[in-house]
């Protein structure tokens, strides 16, 4: 997350020092400008979706990995989800009674 951080406060450092020096003289250079300016936006506005899709995947392969690991423990301890679901359900309808 902090990476991420740093990588925006580059950006925007970057973004200001292009833009300082620029100064529309008329409608036609503002226009131009305008049009850098949200293509650029544009640009970075992609760069971080991909990055933040990246992110997602990496944490749902993590998830996945981690899902196999616990089943994986399971196993071994010759505990199955089937009996896990069924105390749990046992527990629960016993409070009940």
């Amino acid at each position: 997350m902090s990476e991420l951080k740093s990588e925006i406060d580059e950006m925007e450092k970057t973004n200001y020092s292009m833009n300082s020096n620029i100064d529309p003289k008329n409608n036609e250079e503002l226009i131009i400008y305008v049009q850098n300016l949200l293509q650029n936006v544009q640009d970075k506005f992609q760069c971080m979706s991909e990055q933040i899709i990246g992110r997602i995947d990496e944490m749902g392969n993590r998830i996945d990995d981690l899902e196999k690991s616990i089943s994986d423990l399971m196993q071994q301890a010759g505990v199955s989800e089937q009996n896990i679901d069924n105390d749990t359900s046992v527990g629960i309808n016993s409070n009940y009674f």
